[in-house]
């Protein structure tokens, strides 16, 4: 096979964040920013942003044969990883799938969200906004998701102070899609 540059990708992505269910960009619109009212663009990153897909596929075994006669997907893990390079308040409410901001004169604070535990989470969606070959842009709406990690935040005098984020998809329903992609062809 020949390798030509136009199929290689360089660059960074740009993420935006929105409610669950928020009104997605046309696929048609691949080029052009998601609307600000519905996503809140995150800033820049640091390191990168990261796109797994981990699928599990359990064998089909007979007692017929020796090989594995097929296989079944049943597990899929879809995640989005960054360091978002702008640690603001706003930005650690979305780290933390919530709390309450309020400022005031001279101020702002935030506070995580305490209620119960059974309490349902705040879903989101993030679209990441990277390239596809070509110089193209490719798009990767995560419909539903949270995040999901350890969320640590360093000061240090040699490094920037980075919010690291790992927002992982879930089920939106039998006739919707976790997640799209989508590469601009022009």
């Amino acid at each position: 096979m020949a390798v030509t540059t136009t199929e290689l990708i360089m660059g960074p992505a740009d993420l935006y964040i929105g409610s669950f269910g928020a009104l997605e960009p046309l696929d048609t619109a691949i080029n052009t920013t998601p609307a600000a009212s519905s996503w809140t663009d995150l800033g820049g990153t640091q390191d990168g942003v990261k796109l797994g897909i981990d699928q599990t596929y359990t064998a089909l075994e007979v007692d017929q044969v020796v090989d594995e006669v097929g296989g079944r997907l049943t597990k899929r893990l879809f995640t989005v990883e960054t360091n978002l390079a702008q640690p603001t308040l706003e930005n650690l409410k979305y780290v933390l799938n919530d709390g309450t901001a309020a400022s005031g004169a001279g101020y702002k604070s935030f506070e995580p969200i305490y209620a119960s535990s059974a309490t349902q989470p705040t879903y989101r969606a993030v679209i990441l906004d990277g390239y596809a070959p070509g110089q193209l842009r490719r798009r990767f709406i995560v419909r539903r998701c949270l995040s999901n990690d350890k969320v640590e935040s360093s000061y240090k005098k040699d490094g920037m102070t980075l919010f690291p984020v790992k927002w992982q998809g879930f089920f939106v329903s039998a006739s919707i899609a976790p997640f799209k992609l989508i590469d601009a062809t022009a």
